[in-house]
């Protein structure tokens, strides 16, 4: 899948680990970079729902049309999909929070 970052930070923080782990700490930084690995390697939605380690879910309430995929305890990676075959990566947030 194609992966799009709503700000060029995100982006970065993908691309480069010391920028990731600068921004989210050691844990979380190497985590997020795994994961936009993993979601590359998706050739659809389809395959998000089978990849245990993700516990992807759909979002409800005000954050309709996000769906979430865990990173580390609380972390989660919010995502939305704009288009088939593009994954848009919204935000790293406190789950419930």
């Amino acid at each position: 899948m194609e992966v799009k970052f709503r700000t060029r930070r995100l982006e970065k923080c993908a691309k480069e680990h010391k920028e990731a782990i600068r921004l989210f700490g050691r844990q979380l930084g190497l985590r997020y970079m795994q994961r936009i690995q993993d979601i590359q390697c998706c050739r659809s939605i389809d395959d998000f729902w089978t990849f245990p380690a993700f516990r992807f879910h759909e979002l409800k309430g005000d954050r309709k049309g996000q769906s979430s995929i865990r990173l580390t305890g609380q972390m989660r990676l919010i995502v939305t999909f704009p288009r088939e075959g593009v994954v848009k990566v919204e935000e790293v947030s406190k789950h419930y929070e």
